[in-house]
């Protein structure tokens, strides 16, 4: 069984198909979910979803594309949600240089005070960077006590290797499965027992849904490409990233 470890269910082509969503995610093989916020409203709605069903878990956070609209008690408003036992991780946080909807001090500094947050609180995180990999890398370096998933691995071998050498998992989404692309080559460098897999639905629908709509359940084509990429048997590379997630986010 795969766990979809980053998928934003509260979109509404998800949310209001969430049943039929959830059941054909199981008639694939992917049973549990975690709902990743990128502000307080969604972060919101990630909660009570993980309150109305037990196979989904939730995350709060300022996306950087938010980080100018993040409201002044963000911090408060994330430490309150993160009481509830179906939160598991501090996020989505980071750097996106390649869209700077958000200016890139902003971007850094509420990225480096969820960092300070996730460290008070012992909390997982879950990072976002595009196009910014030596000023996340520093921010990263600034918390050593703090762990948690390269979302969505976009970079090159050099930046995975800095991240696994910091205690950091990588995580991998429909991108991987995408012709011409580095990832990869990446991921045959990765050990199994430091990757994670997922979707980022409704974004990056993997081949053979390219250019679609994504969904949690096909989470099963990138483990079925990460098996192929390191020559083993899908049920392991399920295995693997299941017992990963759990051990990152203490599902």
């Amino acid at each position: 069984m795969l766990i979809d470890t980053h998928c934003h269910l509260y979109y509404d082509e998800i949310k209001k198909d969430i049943a039929n969503v959830l059941n054909r995610a199981e008639k694939l093989g992917v049973n549990r979910f975690i709902c990743v916020g990128t502000n307080m409203e969604d972060s919101l709605q990630c909660l009570e979803l993980a309150e109305k069903y037990e196979n989904i878990f939730a995350s709060a956070g300022i996306h950087p594309h938010d980080s100018e609209n993040a409201p002044p008690d963000y911090l408060d408003q994330i430490k309150k949600f993160m009481k509830s036992s179906e939160m598991v991780a501090i996020g989505e946080m980071g750097l996106d240089y390649y869209r700077n909807i958000s200016h890139p001090d902003i971007q850094r500094s509420v990225f480096r005070e969820q960092m300070q947050l996730a460290q008070e609180l012992k909390k997982p995180v879950v990072f976002h960077n595009r196009d910014a990999d030596l000023d996340v890398i520093k921010v990263l370096s600034d918390f050593p006590d703090v762990i948690g998933v390269a979302h969505c691995f976009s970079s090159t071998i050099s930046t995975a290797k800095t991240l696994l050498d910091m205690g950091y998992y990588i995580s991998f989404s429909g991108n991987l499965t995408f012709k011409n692309s580095n990832l990869p080559e990446v991921a045959k460098y990765l050990p199994l027992d430091r990757i994670l897999v997922e979707t980022d639905s409704p974004y990056l629908s993997p081949v053979p849904y390219r250019g679609k709509g994504n969904e949690p359940g096909r989470t099963r084509y990138v483990a079925e490409k990460l098996a192929e990429i390191h020559q083993v048997p899908l049920e392991l590379v399920a295995r693997k990233t299941t017992e990963n997630a759990n051990r990152l986010f203490y599902l």
